[in-house]
C-alpha cells in the first residue's frame, strides 16, 4: 500500500509539470486558461507535499508499531 501512495504522490508532480508547461504556452493566447492551470499547478504541489507528509506519519507509526511488538 505505501508504494502506491508513493506513486500517487510523483502523480500529482506530472500534473504540476503539464500544469506549468500550459501555463507557458497559454500565457499569451489565453489568460483565463492559464490561470485556470495556475490553479492546478498550486493544488496540485499542495496535494503532493499533503501526501508525502501522510506517507511518513504512516511510515513512521508502522515502523513504531512493529518496533514495541
Amino acid at each position: 500500500m505505501i508504494n502506491i501512495l508513493r506513486y500517487t504522490e510523483y502523480l500529482y508532480i506530472i500534473v504540476a509539470g503539464f500544469s506549468m508547461y500550459r501555463i507557458f504556452t497559454d500565457w499569451n493566447t489565453d489568460r483565463n486558461m492559464a490561470y485556470f492551470f495556475i490553479f492546478f499547478a498550486i493544488v496540485s504541489i499542495g496535494m503532493f507535499l499533503f501526501r508525502r507528509n501522510y506517507r511518513k506519519k504512516f511510515e513512521q507509526r508502522k515502523r513504531d508499531n512493529n518496533n514495541n511488538v
